[in-house]
C-alpha cells in the first residue's frame, strides 16, 4: 500500500513539474520573446518596396529630356496562391495560359515565400482592370514604379537607357534586388547613383489569402523613398539636333565643346537611334535588333571609336618640334615628293604655312628633326630616345588618354612609344624612316573624335583647356569638380599663336585646303584631314570660332567621305553657324549637306 503511495506522489510530482516548466515557458515566450511576435507578424504582414521618382534629365537650357512615367508590376508570393480562375488573371493582362505556367515556374523558383515580379510593366489601362479585380487573384498584388520616357527621341548614345539589373551586379552590390531597373549606358549609367534616389517600404497587414487589410500600425513603421537628383547637362538640345540632322545617312561623329569651359554642346555619333525604343517590354526585342544591326548604332563613336587622325594632326607635331627646338616658326622645308606624296601648291617657308598647305614632305621633315636628334651615333637608338620624347610631349595635349567626361566607353586611343615598336620589329631594328607616316597622322596612331575636339579647344585657347564634360548642374546647383580647373600644357604660347595662324590660312586664304567652312562675317580658324583607308578615305576637319573670342571648337569625323574639306569642313560650318547664330544663312548649301548620303563600306 505504501509502494502505491510512495508511486502515486512521485507521478503527481512529475506532472506538476511539467506543467510547471510549460508555464513557465509560455510565460517567457508571451513576455519575453520576440520571436513568437516576429514570426506571426510575418505571416500577417507584407513589405512592399517604394521605388523613388528617378532623376529628371535636362539640357544647358533648362529643357526636359527624360522625365518619369507610370507603370506597374503585378508581382506574386506563389505560398499565398490559391484557386482562382486562371484563364480571368490572364485575360486581364494579355498573356496565353501557357505564359501564365512559365511565369509561375520562375516565381517559385525564385522564392515560394518572397514576393517576385510575375508580370512587369503593366500599362496604365491594364493595372485599372486588374485593380477591380485583384481580390480574386489570391497571392497576387501590383506594386508602383516608374520608367523613362525620352521626349526628344535624340541623343541616345548621350542619354543611354535603363533596363533590368543583370546577375552580376546583383551580387556585387546589396541596394539592388532582383527586378529592379539600373542605368545601363550614357548618362543613366554614369550617374545612376544621383539619378536612383533611394528606395523606401510600406509596411501592410494581410489577410491568409495575401489580401492587403490596410497599412501596419497606421504606416508607422514606413520608410519613405527618398527622389533621385535632377540634373543638368551641358548640351544644347537644338544644336545636339541640328548635328544628327547633318550626320543623317553619314556614319561619323560631331563633338563641339565650348573652349572656356570645356562643356559639351553636342555629341553626335551616327547613325544612332531613338532611346525611347529601349523603354518597356518591347525593349529586349528592340536592343537586340540594333545589336546585330550592320550599321552598329549602339556604338558611340565619338568616344569609343578611334581613327588615324590624319592631317588635322600635323599641328601637334608642329608644336612638339617647335617647343623642343628643332624648328622654328619660319623654317622652311621643301615639297619632296621623293619622302611622301604631296599635291600642288606654293612653297611652304614657315609652320603656319605648312599647316596652310598641308604639305605633307614639310611635316615629314619636321618629324624627321624630332625623332633623330643625334642622342646617339646609332639611327636605331637615337630613334628610340626622339620618340619618347615625343610621345611625352604628344600627351599633354590630351591624346593617348581617357577623357573622363562623365560617358561609359571612352577609349583613350594610342600614341606609340618604342616598346610599341620593339614588339613589332625587334629592339633596334626600328628608325625614323619606319614610322615616317605618324608625321601626317597615319600609320600606329589612333584617336577619338572627343580627342580631336578637346585638342581643338586647346588651340582655341592658345595653350590650356579644361576637362570636358557632360554635366553642368545637379539640382539646380551648378556642379564644381575637376571641371573648373585650368589644364596648362607646356608648350609656349607663340606656338600656339603661329598654329591659329595656319589654321585662319586654312579657312580664309588662297589655298587653304579648308575654305568650305568660311564664313563671311564670322572668322573661322580650322583645319582638314584625309585619312587614308582601305576602302573609300575620311573626312576630317577641327575647327573654332571666332578666331579671337572662341565660342565653339569642334571635331567632324565622316567615314568613307574623302576629303577633309569636301564634307566634314561644311558640316563644322553649319555647326558653327547655328551655334553662334542661331540660323544658317545658306539654305541650298544647308540642304546639299543633309540630303547627301555617304555609307560607310568598312
Amino acid at each position: 500500500m505504501s509502494n502505491w503511495s510512495n508511486r502515486k506522489y512521485i507521478i503527481g510530482a512529475i506532472i506538476l513539474i511539467v506543467f510547471i516548466t510549460i508555464f513557465i515557458k509560455l510565460f517567457y515566450l508571451q513576455i519575453f520573446d520576440e520571436t513568437l511576435k516576429q514570426s506571426s507578424d510575418n505571416n500577417s504582414q507584407r513589405h512592399v518596396t517604394v521605388y523613388p521618382g528617378r532623376g529628371l534629365i535636362y539640357d544647358r537650357n533648362s529643357v526636359l529630356l527624360v522625365c518619369n512615367e507610370a507603370a506597374y508590376d503585378l508581382m506574386l508570393v506563389p505560398r499565398n496562391l490559391d484557386e482562382f480562375d486562371t484563364l480571368s488573371l490572364c485575360h486581364d493582362i494579355n498573356i496565353s495560359i501557357e505564359e501564365f505556367y512559365e511565369k509561375l515556374e520562375k516565381c517559385r523558383k525564385y522564392s515560394m515565400y518572397r514576393p517576385s515580379i510575375f508580370h512587369k510593366q503593366i500599362n496604365s489601362s491594364q493595372y485599372a482592370v486588374l485593380q477591380e479585380h485583384l481580390y480574386k487573384y489570391p497571392g497576387f498584388f501590383v506594386q508602383a514604379r516608374s520608367l523613362r520616357k525620352y521626349n526628344e527621341g535624340i541623343a541616345a548614345h548621350i542619354l543611354g537607357d535603363i533596363g533590368e539589373i543583370d546577375a552580376k551586379t546583383l551580387e556585387n552590390d546589396n541596394y539592388y534586388s532582383g527586378g529592379d531597373y539600373i542605368g545601363k549606358s550614357g548618362v543613366e549609367k554614369s550617374y545612376e547613383e544621383l539619378l536612383r534616389g533611394k528606395k523606401g517600404v510600406e509596411i501592410f497587414l494581410v489577410d491568409v489569402r495575401g489580401n492587403i487589410q490596410g497599412s501596419y500600425y497606421d504606416g508607422k513603421y514606413d520608410i519613405p523613398a527618398t527622389p533621385g537628383k535632377d540634373i543638368h547637362l551641358t548640351i544644347d538640345i537644338e544644336l545636339q539636333r541640328y548635328g544628327e540632322l547633318l550626320m543623317k545617312n553619314k556614319v561619323g561623329s560631331i563633338v563641339a565643346i565650348e573652349p572656356k569651359s570645356g562643356e559639351i554642346l553636342a555629341l553626335v555619333s551616327s547613325p544612332s537611334y531613338d532611346p525611347q525604343l529601349l523603354v518597356g517590354r518591347a525593349r529586349g526585342h528592340n536592343y537586340d535588333s540594333l545589336l546585330n544591326s550592320p550599321a552598329k548604332p549602339l556604338i558611340n563613336r565619338a568616344v569609343s571609336s578611334t581613327y588615324p587622325p590624319g592631317s588635322i594632326f600635323k599641328i601637334a607635331i608642329a608644336l612638339v618640334a617647335l617647343q623642343e627646338g628643332v624648328i622654328k616658326t619660319n623654317s622652311y622645308f621643301p615639297c619632296d615628293v621623293s619622302k611622301v606624296a604631296c599635291h600642288g601648291h606654293p612653297p611652304a617657308n614657315s609652320v603656319a604655312r605648312g599647316i596652310q598647305y598641308s604639305c605633307n614632305p614639310y611635316f615629314y621633315f619636321v618629324f624627321k628633326n624630332t625623332i633623330q636628334r643625334g642622342f646617339e651615333k646609332s639611327i636605331f637608338k637615337d630613334s628610340r630616345i626622339g620618340l619618347n620624347l615625343w610621345k611625352e610631349k604628344i600627351m599633354t595635349l590630351g591624346f593617348n588618354q581617357a577623357l573622363d567626361i562623365g560617358l561609359p566607353g571612352v577609349n583613350k586611343g594610342l600614341i606609340p612609344d618604342s616598346d610599341f615598336y620593339d614588339k613589332w620589329y625587334g629592339k633596334h631594328r626600328w628608325a625614323f624612316s619606319t614610322i615616317y607616316s605618324l608625321s601626317i597622322g597615319q600609320g600606329e596612331v589612333l584617336v577619338s573624335p572627343l580627342q580631336m575636339a578637346n585638342f581643338c579647344a586647346i588651340l582655341a585657347n592658345r595653350g590650356f583647356y579644361h576637362n570636358p564634360h557632360i554635366l553642368k548642374k545637379i539640382d539646380n546647383e551648378d556642379y564644381v569638380g575637376e571641371n573648373t580647373k585650368k589644364i596648362f600644357t607646356p608648350f609656349a604660347k607663340e606656338y600656339f599663336e603661329e598654329a591659329v595662324k595656319g589654321m585662319d590660312y586654312v579657312v580664309n586664304e588662297e589655298y587653304g585646303t579648308g575654305f568650305y567652312a568660311r564664313l563671311s562675317d564670322i572668322r573661322v580658324c580650322g583645319k582638314t584631314g584625309t585619312v587614308q583607308n582601305r576602302g573609300k578615305d575620311h573626312s576630317v576637319f577641327i575647327a573654332f570660332a571666332p578666331k579671337d573670342q572662341p565660342q565653339i571648337a569642334l571635331a567632324v569625323y565622316v567615314e568613307n567621305a574623302g576629303f577633309g574639306g569636301t564634307w566634314a569642313a561644311p558640316i563644322a560650318r553649319l555647326m558653327i553657324e547655328k551655334h553662334i547664330r542661331g540660323y544658317v544663312n545658306d539654305s541650298i548649301f544647308e540642304k546639299r549637306i543633309i540630303e547627301t548620303e555617304i555609307l560607310s563600306n568598312e
